[in-house]
């Protein structure tokens, strides 16, 4: 079997399952700008394997092949060269190959990638040396400053202590205290791991409302909000249900799960979207 024929076969075995892997899309060739915290977290979370590579060869893969791909947009094979392993086992192929989904260039012809590095975020394909993009926008063009942002968030998601992933809510009460506009809520979550994670807002008379998070079963006094553009706000941020489910609240009266409500929503506010 000729070379060719080799690639024709691979290229051909990986459009197979493609499907799976990533939406025939736009893949971003572009890296996102230095504070898109929210995609770099969410393409580390979700790919087993995250390398940096430089292409060494693409290859088109016919239009009939790939009938999902639109006209503006062209699926080439890729082989490239691994330069780091930033996530995953060791004993990655020096050698990989993949699909992705690019745009055309302005005269619709295939942009020339060679020796174009990018960050990978994949999981191992079917045979030795293939890998699998994990969603259509994850390749990325490579930069310094990116590489520093997803080694900083892997290093946080491979961390002992690290957050674990947020499933929702399990209970939220509000308590009054003996003072007018004196009380504190706190919001217990549901977690992928079981472990505890809790969110309390205090209220006091004449005072700003004060939030924290606690990673224990004990509430702790000295806990604070989660700083922007950190894993726990990740998790927070982008997991929190719009609203407490009616089922979760467990306070005493109607008025206090309202006031349980309010404190909810006053948390989501000083999280901000999931965005950047």
């Amino acid at each position: 079997m000729t070379r060719a024929m080799i690639q024709f076969a691979a290229a051909t075995a990986l459009a197979a399952g493609v499907s799976g892997g990533f939406s025939a899309s736009a893949q971003n060739l572009q890296a996102p700008s230095s504070n898109d915290y929210v995609t770099l977290a969410r393409l580390s979370d979700t790919a087993p394997q995250v390398l940096r590579v430089e292409v060494k060869k693409t290859t088109v893969v016919d239009a009939e092949r790939a009938p999902d791909v639109p006209a503006n947009m062209v699926r080439l094979f890729v082989e490239a060269e691994v330069m780091n392993l930033i996530r995953g086992k060791a004993g990655v192929s020096e050698s990989i190959r993949y699909l992705v989904d690019v745009p055309r260039d302005a005269r619709a012809k295939v942009p020339k990638l060679k020796k174009a590095q990018f960050l990978l975020f994949a999981r191992p394909g079917s045979r030795p040396g293939e890998i699998q993009l994990v969603s259509k926008n994850a390749q990325i063009a490579w930069s310094a400053t990116t590489e520093q942002q997803v080694r900083a968030i892997v290093t946080e998601l491979v961390s002992p202590d690290a957050p674990p992933t947020i499933r929702g809510i399990r209970e939220a009460l509000h308590v009054r205290g003996n003072l007018q506009g004196e009380g504190e809520t706190q919001i217990f979550l549901a977690t992928s791991t079981g472990d505890p994670v809790s969110i309390s807002v205090l209220r006091r008379p004449g005072l700003a409302a004060r939030w924290a998070v606690s990673l224990t079963e004990i509430v702790d006094e000295a806990a604070s909000p989660p700083r922007r553009g950190t894993l726990l706000w990740y998790r927070l941020a982008c997991s929190l249900p719009a609203q407490i489910p009616p089922r979760a609240l467990v306070s005493d009266t109607p008025a206090d799960n309202d006031l349980a409500r309010r404190d909810y929503n006053f948390v989501l506010e000083q999280l901000g979207p999931c965005r950047g």
